[in-house]
């Protein structure tokens, strides 16, 4: 009697599905590029157990990785385009868990003034002058889908101008890439601060509110995929929103400037 029930229990427990302590996590480059995430990622194990893979793709990338119930959340930064994923079934929520702000980094000289406008407006359509050139990630990612964004605010459309060269990049890549011609680019501040090489390379233009910069979290909804580990997301999610994630994103600086501003709701 005592042996069936033993291996009553054996079978119920084999057939039941795991408690995961491991989990896929797409993540912006420009997040990973910031250092943020060799921050918070031993932080999360030690207080959780939870190990998290990292997948480092543009937001677009990011989000078709979600779609296809390749990982079990993502953390991006172009509102729109979470907003459409989560209408779209592939996420019930987005939460917003911190910011920074987009800046415009550009060569010393400064050859079309735009440091000496009054809005990201105006300072693109100095540099649309053409005296130097302009380098766009192109790769669909958050920063990109924001450049293009400003772009079509000013009224402009640079994608075939001769003075406009798309890497198709990281931002990391794409920063070397401004830096190896003296071009300008848009980066968020996080990837400007831990960039190494910034010879030639300063701050041109800042502080728009249209620079502003949000990342959210959205876990992959378990409804259509239902391999995916929606409670062990829950959790990260939990503690990407504590006290203890707060203190390590507020307190995260390069060179004694501040990375990140935790703003999530709780």
């Amino acid at each position: 009697m005592k042996r069936s029930i033993f291996a009553s229990l054996a079978a119920v427990f084999l057939a039941a599905p795991a408690f995961a302590d491991d989990m896929k996590l797409a993540v912006t480059t420009s997040f990973h590029n910031s250092g943020l995430s060799d921050i918070l990622l031993p932080a999360l194990t030690e207080d959780t157990g939870i190990e998290v893979q990292l997948l480092v793709v543009g937001t677009g990338q990011a989000l078709r990785l979600g779609e296809a119930g390749d990982v079990d959340a993502i953390l991006v930064h172009s509102r729109a385009a979470e907003e459409a994923f989560v209408e779209a079934g592939y996420s019930t929520a987005r939460r917003e868990i911190m910011y920074n702000d987009f800046i415009l980094v550009g060569p010393l000289a400064d050859p079309a003034q735009a440091g000496q406008a009054t809005s990201i407006r105006d300072a693109l359509w100095a540099i649309s002058g053409g005296t130097a050139p302009f380098v766009s990630r192109g790769d669909d990612s958050g920063t990109h889908k924001r450049e293009l964004n400003l772009w079509d605010t000013a009224g402009m459309n640079p994608v075939n101008a001769d003075w406009y060269r798309a890497t198709g990049s990281g931002m990391g890549a794409a920063l070397n890439t401004a830096a190896g011609m003296g071009a300008y680019i848009l980066t968020d501040r996080a990837s400007w601060l831990n960039f190494g090489n910034k010879d030639g390379l300063m701050v041109i233009f800042e502080g728009d509110e249209a620079l502003f910069n949000q990342y959210a979290y959205l876990k992959v909804s378990p409804e259509l995929h239902d391999h995916v580990q929606a409670m062990t997301a829950a959790r990260l999610e939990a503690w990407l929103v504590s006290d203890r994630a707060a203190e390590l994103i507020d307190g995260y600086e390069i060179d004694g400037q501040k990375l990140f501003t935790f703003n999530a709701v709780r």
